[in-house]
């Protein structure tokens, strides 16, 4: 500490990192820096500076009107992506701290992960991806990457938001092997233990909370869930320690449980992988034979077995494809209104054209619009009514439109 005013320094938090923290964990005194030099905060470490320039950054905030599964009018109780991510966040921070990996890093690569989804969730990556297939096409990934390192305009030395070397790695999920515009992270064979318990976080996020979101919405009901074996289990368990609690919440402390139990694997099983194999440092996890962040086989085959029943009975349901269906045709005529007439398109995108080619440049734009946005955009330029996307659920009966 400063030994005047008893501070709290960068200086001392990275000590205490060398000193609480695993031998395996990435420290952030060792960081390999950042693609414009910086002057280092005097109380903030590279990766916390890393996670708050994301929290504060535009495409972060938009993430509150963009799509999980549900689209916002479907009722104020679904997740959206910004919902998602924060809990995404807590789930990663969880596992880093019971790991002693970096909370920091970890955090930071979970809440920018998502920020390069377009409009409508997944349906909105097909279609951009189409749409761009002799350009390079889309993924939502590489979307983030792009957003990091190019499209943010907060700084006046760097375009992006200028992270440091990991937090970037971390949001190369499936490698490299597209046009970038700046230099991108050079990989090992693979990113750092906080990056791969970031993308198990997510993942455990996201099923579990798509299961109370399906239960929510009436697309999902208790009897179609007991043929996941992971769900029956859990929800057994609950139902014996808690008979007489109402059904809501025997079904949150199930979707609680299924987490904790996920998580608490997940940490045992990497954690005795890691001393298995021998690994004492950061180095040694990226360059280990395979990922050392994940589920015992057990665990991991029940985990497949939910994901999978997901994909059969939410994210493949015809209501969920319905509005997936009419969301692509609102980005598909989106984009060819403005690929014929530029002059629809913003004086900012326009002068991007040069810069980034035409089908990119628009592309970016229709990629960060909200849900709301991308719909009032198309009724504004076809006059088309409110009624985009078809009536939401609880209108269907499916639910009573609380989210309840």
């Amino acid at each position: 500490m400063s030994p005047t005013l008893g501070l709290r320094t960068r200086e001392d938090v990275e000590r205490e990192e060398q000193e609480r923290l695993a031998p395996w964990a990435m420290k952030a005194a060792d960081s390999a820096g950042r693609l414009t030099e910086e002057t280092p905060h005097p109380y903030r470490t590279a990766f916390q500076r890393d996670r708050d320039r994301v929290i504060h950054s535009t495409a972060f905030r938009r993430l509150e009107y963009k799509t999980q599964v549900f689209v916002f009018h479907e009722g104020d109780h679904f997740r959206n992506r910004l919902t998602h991510t924060i809990e995404g966040g807590q789930i990663a921070r969880s596992i880093a701290r019971a790991l002693r990996a970096n909370e920091d890093l970890a955090e930071a690569v979970v809440l920018a992960h998502d920020l390069g989804h377009p409009p409508f969730g997944h349906a909105g990556e097909r279609v951009l991806d189409e749409l761009l297939a002799g350009e390079g096409g889309f993924d939502h990934n590489r979307q983030t990457l792009r957003i990091v390192d190019w499209i943010e305009e907060r700084y006046p030395g760097f375009p992006g938001l200028n992270l440091t070397h990991e937090a970037r790695e971390g949001l190369c999920k499936h490698g490299t092997d597209w046009p970038h515009p700046v230099p991108v992270p050079p990989l090992g064979a693979h990113p750092t233990l906080e990056a791969q318990l970031a993308d198990r976080a997510d993942e455990t996020a996201y099923v579990n909370h798509d299961l109370d979101d399906g239960l929510r919405s009436g697309l999902l009901d208790d009897a179609l869930l007991e043929g996941a074996p992971l769900w029956r289990e859990v929800h057994a368990e609950v139902c014996a320690r808690m008979p007489d609690a109402p059904e809501r919440v025997q079904r949150a402390q199930t979707v609680g449980g299924l987490i904790n139990h996920l998580v608490v694997d997940l940490v045992e099983a990497t954690a005795a992988r890691v001393a298995d194999a021998g690994l004492e440092s950061a180095d040694a996890i990226r360059a280990h034979s395979e990922r050392v962040v994940a589920f015992s086989p057990g665990v991991d085959r029940d985990f497949r077995a939910l994901k999978a029943f997901l994909f059969d009975h939410l994210y493949d349901h015809p209501r969920v494809a319905s509005v997936s269906l009419r969301a692509e045709e609102v980005l598909s005529e989106l984009y060819r209104l403005w690929a014929g007439d530029p002059s629809l398109l913003p004086e900012g995108v326009r002068e991007r054209f040069e810069r980034e080619g035409e089908a990119r440049a628009i592309a970016d734009y229709i990629a960060g619009m909200t849900d709301r946005f991308a719909q009032s955009e198309y009724q504004r330029l076809t006059g088309r009514g409110p009624d985009v996307l078809g009536s939401p659920l609880w209108a269907a009966g499916r639910s009573d439109g609380r989210g309840e």
